[in-house]
């Protein structure tokens, strides 16, 4: 049994699974950006333009969203989120890692969500500075090595 691509040490059945196959909504804000990363992993390109607000989408096909992709995403970190089951508005903080050409980079953003006909949706966000993984911390790809020994080479 592996964990979900979102982090979440449960498998993707019982994580991230049920929203991107559309069997439920996400009852939370950070709930949404988990299966958002977990379906860019995955390649669920129509799940991600699904639960984007019709306002701030961009007018593209789900396969010309997946052809835009250039790297691949490997780990999400969470740094912070507001917003529940009752709210209408909320915001999560989160790095997420993604390797491109051998590379591993940060994506450091502030995302909103608000409700949209009573289900979280994702608005935008800004970028924020990008941050540097520490030589000796274990390696943000989930290798379990030193950064410096693995993807920091």
């Amino acid at each position: 049994m592996s964990t979900c691509p979102c982090g979440d040490p449960r498998p993707f059945a019982a994580c991230c699974g049920p929203f991107i196959l559309g069997q439920q909504w996400p009852s939370r804000p950070v709930e949404l950006m988990r299966s958002r990363f977990s379906a860019f992993v995955l390649g669920h390109w129509d799940y991600i333009l699904a639960t984007w607000h019709p306002d701030y989408r961009p007018a593209m096909t789900a396969e010309a969203l997946g052809a835009e992709q250039d790297g691949h995403w490997v780990r999400l970190q969470v740094l912070s989120d507001q917003g529940g089951p009752e709210d209408e508005q909320g915001v999560v903080e989160f790095i997420a890692w993604y390797r491109q050409e051998g590379r591993l980079y940060p994506h450091h953003e502030r995302s909103r969500f608000v409700r949209l006909d009573g289900h979280w949706v994702y608005t935008d966000g800004d970028l924020l500075p990008l941050v540097k993984a520490k030589p000796n911390a274990p390696c943000p790809c989930g290798s379990g090595i030193k950064f410096k020994k693995c993807c920091g080479r």
